[in-house]
């Protein structure tokens, strides 16, 4: 029997292809429809060319932009490294010096990192605890030589909206070219680029139920100046990013913008009552911050952080739910979030927060079956962990201990990513019963609870079975993990020197 699909919650990675838009792709590549060169002259390049226009017409709608101001590129990621090494090459003349954030996406942290190699001095502002950028800070930061302000509209993982207006009207006022990856904004939220006063965006289809490998930059009219393009050969999209358009991926961005235009107020009127009662769910169940609390939100992305459990151990044991711990860009990592430690979240509670997005598919019933998982795992791993002992858990733990008595070996402590803590209940020379605490990744919980059952029976001479690598060996743990077992090791070792009869 095959089993049940998880309950998809990471909208904010990758929405669902709306049925609608999938038909419209679809129909694009049948006989005649538009998969002819759009730069051809004939008719079958003619009619791929009216399609792409008039898609053009659908997303420039979406954010209150003409249609001459998209450039269509192969998502956020492209459109980002356009905008931010095209600018600041553009305006070098002018001066070396760029501004943006520690909680933007990795497809702006990574260009002004290359920028640095290439000379620009690079400012990064820190967020206030909910994540926001003071405009007070950024006004701070600039100077005479700034040519590039980028900030995200909406950040990736915990959904906060930036007060955008604020900024732009800084940089207005300064002549400074600004740039905002828009990316999980566009679609969630009203966007009016002119009202905004925004010079470039950056923005995707796969984020709003359009297909993946298709996005686009918004360029101001009057803005095109600022900025030179990184690649060339073909002179499409007015020779600031060459290459044969994707008609289908066009023709679904553009139906997937227009959905997202008259769709809008019925989706954010029923999401923002769900994620309201998500959270309410989530900060019953105790130990729970809510990260962006206190700020303007998009409706579909709730961000939480659970005290006393391993983030990794937690997502998974939630196998019915598809959830991320961070950016889907990112979250492959076992490092805590870089974005939630850039809050002021310590590693732990970093690196225990999980993302839940939703959006024009999810229903009230998968949510409640979410937190009902959550509240599961919670517990589970709450009651596994040796805090949940307290701190008189390893009081047992002495040089010498009476004939019969139990040795208690621990390993580790609070606020690591290890903590392994046996308890061998000892007599006539030999282990009769085992058990384990343990808090960290599901390997090192794996390895524990292997291990204890192996335990009994043995005798001091023979108590640890093997070494770290034959049990990342037997349980097929990756090399990058071994050193965890090594804290478990160093509980076994523990035990031998509480060993009754030993000093």
């Amino acid at each position: 029997m095959t089993a049940p699909e998880p309950i998809y919650l990471d909208y904010a990675a990758s929405t669902p292809v709306d049925p609608v838009v999938a038909e419209a792709m679809d129909e694009c590549l049948r006989a005649r429809g538009g998969w002819g060169n759009p730069s051809s002259m004939h008719v079958f390049g003619r009619r791929a060319a009216e399609r792409i226009e008039a898609a053009r017409r659908q997303v420039a709608a979406l954010i209150g932009a003409l249609p001459e101001e998209i450039v269509f590129t192969s998502g956020a990621t492209e459109s980002d490294n356009m905008a931010l090494l095209g600018i600041a090459r553009a305006n070098a003349h002018r001066g070396r010096h760029v501004v943006s954030s520690r909680i933007e996406h990795k497809a702006v942290l990574d260009p002004c990192r290359h920028l640095q190699k290439e000379g620009f001095t690079v400012t990064l502002l820190t967020p206030g605890r909910s994540g926001t950028i003071d405009p007070q800070a950024l006004a701070a930061a600039l100077r005479p030589d700034t040519v590039l302000v980028s900030l995200m509209l909406v950040n990736n993982e915990i959904g906060v909206i930036q007060d955008i207006e604020a900024i732009t009207a800084l940089c207005r006022d300064r002549g400074i070219p600004f740039h905002s990856d828009a990316a999980q904004a566009v679609g969630r939220i009203p966007v009016d680029v002119h009202a905004l006063a925004i010079d470039f965006m950056s923005f995707t289809a796969h984020k709003l139920y359009g297909p993946k490998g298709i996005g686009a930059l918004y360029v101001r009219a009057g803005a095109k100046r600022q900025l030179q393009p990184v690649t060339f050969g073909g002179g499409q999209e007015k020779g600031l990013r060459p290459g044969t358009l994707p008609t289908h991926q066009i023709v679904g961005f553009g139906v997937a913008c227009e959905r997202a235009r008259t769709m809008f107020a019925e989706e954010r009127a029923r999401l923002v009552p769900l994620r309201e009662a998500l959270w309410s769910k989530l900060a019953a169940l105790g130990g729970a911050h809510l990260n962006g609390e206190g700020e303007p939100r998009v409706p579909g992305i709730l961000n939480v952080s659970f005290e006393g459990v391993e983030g990794e151990s937690l997502v998974s044991g939630l196998s019915e739910l598809a959830v991320s711990t961070g950016s889907a860009c990112n979250s492959a990592s076992a490092e805590p979030s870089y974005v939630l430690r850039a809050l002021g979240r310590d590693t732990e509670l970093a690196q225990s927060s999980l993302r839940f997005s939703f959006g024009r598919f999810t229903t009230a019933g998968e949510l409640e079956r979410a937190a009902s998982a959550v509240s599961r795992e919670l517990e589970r791993l709450r009651a596994l962990s040796p805090a949940s002992e307290g701190p008189e858990g390893a009081s047992a733990a002495r040089p010498s201990m009476p004939r019969g008595g139990e040795i208690v070996g621990e390993a580790g402590g609070p606020g690591q990513e290890v903590w392994v803590r046996f308890r061998l209940q000892v007599r006539d020379g030999s282990v009769r019963k085992a058990s384990f605490k343990a808090y960290g990744c599901p390997q090192t919980l794996a390895v524990a609870a292997w291990l204890a059952v192996r335990l009994e029976g043995r005798s001091r001479a023979e108590l640890i079975p093997g070494t770290p690598e034959d049990w990342a060996r037997e349980l097929a743990v990756p090399a990058e993990k071994l050193g965890r077992l090594l804290k478990i090791e160093d509980a076994l070792r523990e035990c031998l020197r509480h060993w009754p009869g030993e000093v």
